[in-house]
């Protein structure tokens, strides 16, 4: 684990919110790949940086996971449930995604259609920023899987730069005016 790493597991680690979610998932000894991810982590990392209470900022709380031997909706729903009672009082909105089954909703949604994602991976290679582009769980042997394809420069850095493969201009530009209007310190990359 390089220091990068070391600094996203300690703050997250100082999250108790997070910690308390990743402990369950990794309780939940679950029969397919998860993460932690996207603007929780990064929110996170961001407020410790700025100096901002750890919580400063988060709405949700995005569980993704990959499980393409049952794509319903009524499956994602009931893992939702299941986490919503395992963790009880929870002052976020638990987001919970099969990004196996992202393609069949993603038209509907954003206005364009999208091809399945073949992993887990994959799916978080395609999300807006390369900062918010990071997913973390916690393994059986209470080591911290973290999983970041564009490393962790640009979230150390505070720097917001568009991950072109799948975002518009319009939805990158939304995302950076309303982010750097609760961390000022940001520097955000022209689309």
């Amino acid at each position: 684990m390089n220091k990068n790493e070391k600094q996203v597991v300690e703050i997250i680690s100082n999250n108790y919110e997070l910690k308390r979610l990743c402990e369950i998932l990794k309780e939940s000894n679950l029969p397919f790949n998860y993460y932690i991810g996207a603007g929780c982590i990064t929110n996170t990392i961001w407020n410790h940086l700025s100096g901002y209470p750890l919580t400063y900022g988060i709405s949700d709380v995005d569980v993704v996971y990959f499980d393409n031997k049952d794509l319903s909706l009524r499956s994602e729903q009931k893992f939702t449930g299941y986490l919503a009672d395992k963790i009880g009082d929870f002052p976020f909105r638990l987001d919970v995604k099969n990004q196996a089954r992202v393609h069949l909703w993603y038209e509907k949604k954003f206005g364009f259609s999208i091809q399945p994602y073949e992993s887990l991976e994959d799916a978080i290679h395609s999300w807006p920023t390369t900062a918010t582009s990071i997913g973390i769980r916690k393994e059986q042997n209470d080591l911290f899987n973290i999983y970041a394809p564009y490393n962790l420069d640009d979230l150390f850095s505070m720097i917001v730069r568009p991950n072109k493969r799948m975002i518009t201009r319009e939805i990158y530009h939304n995302k950076a005016i309303k982010w750097q209007k609760q961390w000022p310190k940001l520097t955000v990359i022209p689309w």
